[in-house]
């Protein structure tokens, strides 16, 4: 059973991003722009845009250039290996480490290697690199916003249940409210006027910081998590009142059911009941709502960001719509495409493991 999920699973995951690979690159090649003369700017002359262009293989037909995309970006390639004239040879000064699948055949073979997404048309510095470099500090940051959000968020969704308050109720139901309306780059602009500009001498947090920041001396780097305060709590607010509105519905429905007036005609206590019983029955509404900010938080919160001068995933798109730096941009959506993708997949197993009465299919 958990092997057929496993492959229906996986097999859905690669259709999925092999149809998001197919969209980016036929999206970004219809639009306007000739990289080559993006790179050599006021330089560039006829020869050297079209030894460009055939560098970047712009010269072959879209069906090849398609082909060679998807070979590219795809762990699993198909590699020419005798004649580096052909399209698909495999050079490993450009595609690097590889580990051979299959023996050669009329000098073709399959291979495992990392994806290329390609080399930056401003930059000239590797995609992977460029993502691999932002990417930690959007996981730190999606992380700690997402935290904040679901501890916060369940303790006053539980809070709520159980203490029968009015003004608690229109507390928490104003917070709700002006959690979810309020736009992202609205309340990051808002909340870095208030406390890093007006209030920035007493609070001591800064308008624009990064994770690192060099020392005193300027000998070295130092963290400096102060900086991730007002960022993280800016991403949090919206997915805490999500949260705060869907644990007490879901923990309401669950305390209604016919299970607890068991437990507690069995002498539990409350606290008892909450945690064995209700809590862990009312949890999938709340893990489905998680993954999915999460995962939209690990995509990149741009304008949060972008605010806070944040160098992560969403700092790096903008600068890359700003420049026409469609590698970086094609190679960014297709890593938040494989984000959402694994975290669809692992909240899939969640489930099971949270309630054995889901069947796996």
């Amino acid at each position: 059973m958990w092997w057929r999920f496993l492959i229906n699973r996986v097999a859905y995951g690669i259709l999925v991003l092999i149809g998001v690979a197919s969209l980016v690159f036929f999206l970004f090649t219809i639009l306007p722009g000739d990289p080559a003369r993006m790179m050599l700017g006021q330089r560039a002359d006829i020869s050297s845009v079209e030894a460009i262009n055939k560098e970047l293989g712009r010269d072959k037909p879209l069906i090849t250039q398609y082909v060679l995309f998807l070979n590219d970006v795809s762990p699993l390639s198909l590699a020419q290996v005798t004649n580096d004239k052909k399209s698909f040879y495999f050079d490993s000064a450009k595609y690097g480490a590889s580990f051979s699948v299959t023996p050669t055949i009329f000098d073709w073979k399959l291979v495992v290697k990392k994806p290329y997404l390609r080399n930056s048309y401003q930059s000239k510095k590797a995609v992977t690199a460029i993502l691999a470099e932002a990417f930690p500090k959007t996981l730190l940051l999606a992380f700690v916003s997402m935290s904040f959000a679901l501890i916060a968020g369940m303790f006053l969704g539980i809070s709520s249940t159980l203490i029968d308050k009015k003004w608690f109720d229109k507390l928490l139901f104003a917070i709700s409210t002006l959690g979810m309306s309020l736009p992202s780059f609205f309340a990051a602009m808002l909340i870095a006027w208030f406390f890093a500009f007006l209030l920035g001498e007493y609070t001591g947090l800064s308008l624009f910081g990064s994770l690192y920041e060099v020392d005193d001396f300027g000998t070295g780097k130092h963290l400096a998590l102060q900086n991730l305060i007002l960022p993280a709590f800016t991403l949090g607010i919206r997915p805490l009142a999500i949260i705060i509105d869907l644990t007490k519905s879901s923990l309401s429905d669950t305390l209604s059911n016919d299970f607890i007036r068991t437990a507690k005609a069995k002498g539990l206590n409350t606290w008892q009941i909450l945690w064995r019983h209700a809590l862990k029955n009312a949890l999938n509404p709340i893990i489905t709502t998680i993954s999915g900010w999460f995962a939209s938080l690990l995509a990149g919160a741009v304008f949060v960001e972008y605010v806070f001068d944040w160098k992560g995933m969403g700092l790096v798109i903008v600068n890359a719509i700003e420049k026409y730096d469609f590698p970086v941009l094609m190679g960014a959506v297709l890593f938040i495409a494989c984000l959402l993708v694994l975290v669809n997949f692992l909240v899939d197993i969640s489930y099971r493991i949270i309630d054995p009465r889901i069947k796996l299919a």
